[in-house]
């Protein structure tokens, strides 16, 4: 696989040694409320080279591992079916290559493309999902390939009690009753993570990890397409982060950084520390 002309901050490494390979989806055909986040991944390793490779929190550094960047996919903006597809093949020929895809989007959907390669090689595949949104709407304004209905659509390839939600804080009531009898949801914060996990470590269950930015506060991170009041903060994100790391991880995306609807630029930089931290929180 060819290395990209520009890479994450310390993810530079040959790609037949690397343990993690990232790959960006620039995707937000479907997006909902404000359109941007296609410009995420390219914006997070653009400003990645204004913090350090170091991590005080965890005392590890990128510099010291061996990550690969393969760059952002060329997708196809008019058909989400098609960018699925080509964000499944990516993944999994990450994971035919024995290492972990960590995908940067783009709006949510793109989860589901990673989710279909990933589920195909780990058929007991939990998700653990950070976000303000419950994400399960069984259509959007009829579309049922929209970033409203990306956990619907992992549902509907794995089944009830396998979707662990956490920090949802938003959607409509019908999404909420669905969650209390399909999935493992737990409002506001991360209540009932470090449980969730102890229970997945013992099973020794593989976990995919998918992260919606916006499950922080918009105080912190104001740009994201469709920002939520009352969400966590960095350090509880961190936290968070580090409980999962403890798990089975076997695939991760981190999305929805719209970076052009903050100009201050604090939200690109808040996306490429979750990054960093999220990278060496998973990095075994």
């Amino acid at each position: 696989m060819i290395k990209n002309v520009e890479t994450f901050i310390g993810c530079d490494g040959e790609y037949s040694q690397a343990r993690i390979a990232l790959y960006g989806a620039p995707f937000d055909s479907t997006t909902s409320f404000r359109p941007g986040a296609r410009f995420g991944s390219s914006a997070i390793r653009h400003e990645s080279f204004g913090i350090e490779t170091y991590s005080p929190y965890q005392d590890k550094d990128l510099a010291d591992l061996c990550l690969f960047d393969s760059g952002d996919l060329e997708l196809c903006f008019g058909s989400p079916e098609q960018a699925l597809s080509d964000i499944e093949k990516r993944a999994d020929e990450i994971l035919s290559d024995g290492k972990l895809p960590l995908l940067l989007g783009g709006e949510h959907l793109v989860t589901l493309g990673a989710v279909r390669a990933v589920l195909r090689r780990f058929p007991d595949l939990h998700i653990i999902q950070f976000d303000a949104h419950a994400d399960l709407r069984d259509d959007y304004l009829g579309a049922r390939l929209s970033h409203a209905c990306v956990m619907r659509r992992c549902h509907d390839l794995m089944g009830d009690g396998r979707i662990h939600q956490f920090c949802i804080r938003s959607g409509e009531s019908e999404e909420f009753a669905f969650a209390k009898a399909h999935t493992d949801i737990h409002p506001f914060g991360f209540d009932g993570l470090a449980e969730t996990v102890e229970k997945l470590k013992k099973s020794q269950a593989p976990v995919y990890l998918t992260i919606d930015l916006d499950c922080l506060d918009p105080s912190a991170f104001p740009g994201t397409g469709t920002p939520e009041a009352g969400g966590v903060s960095f350090v509880q994100l961190l936290e968070a982060m580090l409980k999962v790391g403890e798990a089975n991880v076997v695939g991760a995306d981190l999305n929805e950084l719209a970076p052009m609807l903050d100009p201050s630029g604090v939200s690109t930089a808040m996306g490429c520390k979750v990054l960093r931290e999220l990278i060496l929180a998973l990095y075994k």
